[in-house]
């Protein structure tokens, strides 16, 4: 449905004054650096946005509206009660809920407040630069790439709900996202003058980087288990399906333009296809785990890493028992959430690891002014 004016305008409203209160937090705190306390309360709030995107991707919500940017044409569900009434009483567990509405519209609102922040960077770094305070420091390229990328973002957020939740289309939305908050992780590390010195943190900057790249590959296979319903395609372990080889369709199960559930010819997706899907995502985490197991071991013998090393190998734990405790339990949602928030959680250790490597021997940058 086309969507007023004031529909639009109702919706900036909101994301606006929702974005206020943080803007608010940062501004009167006691922080001496206001803006690099913009830039972690902004990661943490992009964190909580992927995590509650898995939520809303878990409770099937991502067509509680079934349009964008608004519900129904109107800028929040209650506007919509008639439309989504009749949809529940045509389908009561189908996609359009009051509840799964709710849960769609917050994810929006959600999104378009990180959005204002972004904007506020770009903005404050403007006028510091007009200025003439610090310029080195209040780079303008880093939140003018960020809100490039958050505007990538929505609009395959819309994609997402007007093509009807393609695979390709999801896991690519799941991407982008943890792609904000890797620059925003890498953006805090910069502005926190965090470089490190210790000896031996240099040579570990090629393994940090490796890991990190196996870790995107891994979060990229396990969200197209997630967006193709194939995390009860094997529900034992070690073994799938009582077998360490069982029967697979790997050229169906990644067919990358095709519809939820549908092959690229429009054929029902085969189930070996899902269990290829799950297959390979099960297995290839063991390397993910002993790469980053391995740089975490090596960091902790760091004085200066020792502590995001611990932080990896505890995430890393806590991911394995929840990994394996949704196959065990059958996706019970809780779970399921948390292992999406362990796969953001381990991209920003691991940011922060390789900035933190990447910068061993040399000056840190300009302090807070």
């Amino acid at each position: 449905m086309n969507m007023s004016a004031i529909g639009i305008a109702q919706m900036l409203l909101t994301a606006v004054m929702v974005a206020a209160l943080p803007l608010a937090i940062v501004w009167t705190s006691n922080d001496v650096d206001k803006y690099r306390k913009l830039v972690w309360l902004t990661l943490f709030l992009t964190f909580d946005l992927i995590v509650f995107g898995g939520f809303t991707r878990a409770t099937d919500s991502g067509l509680g509206c079934p349009d964008w940017p608004g519900c129904y044409g109107h800028a929040n569900p209650l506007q919509a009660t008639t439309e989504i009434g009749i949809a529940q009483t045509a389908m009561p567990t189908g996609p359009v809920t009051e509840l799964k509405a709710w849960i769609e519209m917050i994810h929006r609102y959600f999104a378009g407040t990180v959005s204002m922040l972004i904007v506020a960077q770009l903005a404050i770094a403007w006028w510091r630069r007009r200025g003439q305070v610090d310029a080195k420091r209040y780079l303008m390229w880093p939140p003018i790439l960020l809100l490039g990328l958050i505007c990538v973002q929505i609009a395959f957020g819309a994609w997402t709900v007007t093509m009807k939740l393609k695979p390709i289309i999801v896991t690519t939305h799941l991407m982008l996202g943890l792609t904000l908050l890797a620059g925003l992780a890498w953006f805090g590390a910069r502005l926190s003058n965090k470089a490190n010195t210790d000896d031996g943190a240099k040579a570990l900057s090629g393994l940090a980087a490796v890991t990190l790249l196996l870790l995107i590959v891994q979060i990229a296979l396990g969200g197209w288990v997630s967006t193709n319903y194939a995390t009860v395609a094997c529900t034992d372990f070690p073994t799938c399906q009582g077998k360490w080889l069982p029967p697979m369709d790997f050229v169906d199960g990644y067919a990358l333009w095709r519809d939820l559930g549908k092959t690229e010819d429009g054929r029902y997706l085969p189930f070996e296809a899902l269990t290829a899907v799950h297959w390979l995502h099960r297995n290839f985490a063991f390397v993910v785990a002993a790469c980053a197991g391995f740089v975490a071991s090596r960091a902790i013998r760091l004085e200066g890493l020792r502590r995001i090393g611990v932080s990896i190998l505890v995430v890393l734990v806590a991911q394995i028992a929840t990994g394996l405790s949704v196959i065990y339990l059958h996706i019970p949602l809780v779970l399921a959430v948390a292992h999406n928030a362990g796969a953001a959680l381990l991209v920003v250790l691991l940011v922060m690891l390789n900035y933190r490597t990447r910068h061993a021997s040399q000056p840190g940058h300009a302090a807070a002014s």
